[in-house]
């Protein structure tokens, strides 16, 4: 029996897989599922690069707007919603594009989730209480011992994301490094996983910095000061520790001046940039790399 077919479009941020999936959605009869971690906030447009509201109108977005920037919003989460907007798509006739560059939502829909355990308010309490005597760098250092990975992979100052890798040890006995590389349920599709990244790093680089300097001019500083005026909101939120807004914030909170904040929010998107391009060349799934030679003859064939 033949699989339903579904198509995977990765790549770096910048790197121009909108604009693309627009062109596609032109061409071939596509809904495109949106697989990006910031642009799921509502309110955070410009700085998460989001299509704007016409652009969507003509190019329909799935997953986009989906969730309140004080609400959280884990993989799991995106892989339900996910799955559903892909089986609407299918039962519908056409074919899902999943576009975008949040590789843990793309190996959590593809590979499956781990069977982590659930959160457990007790322990995130203990570990709370813990850190406001001692300081997050000893909860870094305690998770240094126990799960090293995990340690190098998390920042000293990311309490969330400390915070949930500690428990899930304390809860379970195991590691969230051993954890995560048990397989979960796979998605039962044929999946066409391509990826798309200019040849020139140099060339992604220029077109990063172009991009955030757009963004000043379109308002993100007017953006980022709206979402300050909002008492739930911190730097502590996965939303506002997205790339751009955290440097925003830290500006106009006056731990930093303009200066820093243009040139440490242009070096934290190049960063995002090369991990994305990591987890890409360590994929383990074959992938179809995409360049403007073979692109149309690529979907030519899929269609």
């Amino acid at each position: 029996m033949n699989k339903a077919k579904i198509i995977s479009l990765m790549g770096p941020t910048a790197s121009g897989k909108t604009a693309f999936a627009m062109e596609l959605y032109d061409k071939y009869p596509i809904d495109i599922i949106s697989v990006d971690s910031a642009l799921i906030y509502r309110g955070m447009d410009i700085g998460s690069a989001k299509p704007t509201k016409q652009e969507q109108q003509k190019y329909p977005h799935k997953l986009i707007d989906i969730c309140d920037p004080a609400e959280s919003y884990s993989a799991a989460n995106f892989r339900h919603d996910a799955i559903e907007e892909i089986e609407k798509s299918l039962s519908n006739g056409r074919t899902p594009l999943l576009v975008g560059g949040t590789m843990l939502y793309f190996k959590a829909l593809i590979e499956g989730l781990s069977p982590l355990p659930a959160a457990d308010s007790d322990i995130r309490q203990q570990i709370e209480e813990k850190a406001n005597k001692l300081g997050w760098q000893a909860i870094h250092e305690e998770l240094k011992k126990v799960d090293p990975v995990s340690a190098q992979r998390i920042h000293p100052n990311d309490p969330q994301r400390l915070n949930r890798a500690l428990e899930v040890y304390l809860i379970s006995g195991k590691s969230l490094t051993e954890l995560t590389q048990e397989s979960g349920e796979a998605l039962p599709y044929d999946i066409m996983q391509l990826a798309i990244m200019p040849e020139d790093r140099a060339e992604l680089h220029q077109r990063i910095e172009q991009r955030f300097l757009q963004m000043l001019d379109q308002g993100f500083e007017e953006e980022v000061k709206t979402l300050m005026q909002r008492s739930d909101l911190h730097t502590n939120l996965p939303s506002i520790r997205c790339v751009g807004y955290r440097q925003m914030w830290e500006y106009l909170n006056g731990d930093i001046s303009y200066d820093e904040m243009v040139f440490k929010g242009i070096c934290a998107t190049r960063q995002l940039a090369k991990r994305q391009i990591t987890w890409l060349r360590g994929w383990k799934q074959p992938i179809t790399w995409l360049n403007q030679d073979n692109k149309d003859t690529v979907f030519k064939h899929i269609f």
